[in-house]
């Protein structure tokens, strides 16, 4: 009788995850989100323009004629600019979230896992970082620097950004390490690894996966932060951070070149967030 009970619940938990993937609320930014990963692997289906094409004779100029987004202060190409940025604002939320979500794997299993001094070092060391603040420590970090490209600007973020995630894998994990299946493999003998990769990991990582849509969204508003202050990327790197960085001086005579990155770089994350909800929802209904 309970086996009767338990299949129909369990088959029920794909079917509404097939209805929510299907709904508009997932396909509609899950389509943007797909737009923007193409924009950022293949800029040049979307413009022939050459970003670093300059004359500063077009220096501010407003939409035109083939140049539908006008030009910035050095008379290059806005809507050029505007996408092959899209790689390097992606790249950076991407990085971020990956090396983000991989300690976090790492950290909250072992800590979950092991507890005792594992996990009061794992604990005491966020709780470290959750009491700095991040944007102080991200800009004295980075201002101290002089290389600043998109392997130094991630590594930066992922420094501050990784407790969040490995915090909610820990809680994830802790409350699978003591469900009875766990338990039995740790009694048939089954090593850590095993019983971690095994039966921890696959069962944690729901939580995860709905955050880490999130997290891309915000380590891209993180960079452009962080280059519109000046402390981020800067040039000849294009992104859209480094865009509302040189605008910054003239947008009260040329509001076009403030305008459309912050179009793309809002509808961007707007996507990354609404997906993300949505995964949630789909895949931890227990957070709604």
């Amino acid at each position: 009788m309970p086996a009767a009970v338990e299949t129909p619940t369990v088959a029920a938990v794909p079917l509404r995850r097939r209805r929510l993937l299907r709904q508009p609320r997932i396909a509609i930014p899950a389509g943007v989100v797909l737009l923007v990963l193409l924009v950022a692997a293949v800029p040049g289906l979307f413009t022939q323009t050459d970003p670093r094409a300059c004359d500063l004779n077009n220096s501010g100029l407003g939409p035109v004629a083939g140049h539908p987004f006008g030009f910035d202060i050095q008379g290059c190409d806005l809507y050029s600019n505007v996408v092959y940025g899209t790689r390097s604002s992606v790249t950076i939320g991407f990085t971020v979230t990956a090396g983000c979500v991989l300690i976090a794997l790492v950290l909250g299993c072992l800590a979950a896992y092991y507890r005792g001094f594992v996990d009061t070092v794992v604990s005491r060391t966020m709780d470290i970082f959750f009491g700095f603040p991040a944007l102080v420590g991200q800009v004295v970090i980075l201002n101290t620097l002089h290389q600043r490209n998109v392997v130094v600007v991630s590594a930066v973020l992922i420094l501050f950004a990784w407790p969040a995630m490995t915090r909610l894998m820990r809680s994830a994990a802790l409350a699978t390490v003591d469900l009875d299946f766990v338990k039995a493999a740790r009694g048939l003998g089954a090593g850590p690894v095993r019983v971690i990769v095994r039966h921890v990991l696959p069962n944690s990582f729901a939580p995860i996966l709905a955050v880490a849509s999130l997290g891309i969204g915000g380590m891209i508003t993180a960079e452009s932060a962080l280059t519109f202050l000046g402390v981020g990327l800067r040039a000849p790197s294009i992104s859209w951070g480094v865009q509302l960085n040189q605008a910054q001086d003239s947008f009260a005579e040329h509001p076009h070149l403030l305008l459309f990155p912050s179009l793309f770089l809002s509808v961007t994350v707007l996507a990354f967030v609404m997906l993300g909800d949505a995964l949630r929802d789909a895949f931890d209904p227990r957070s709604r």
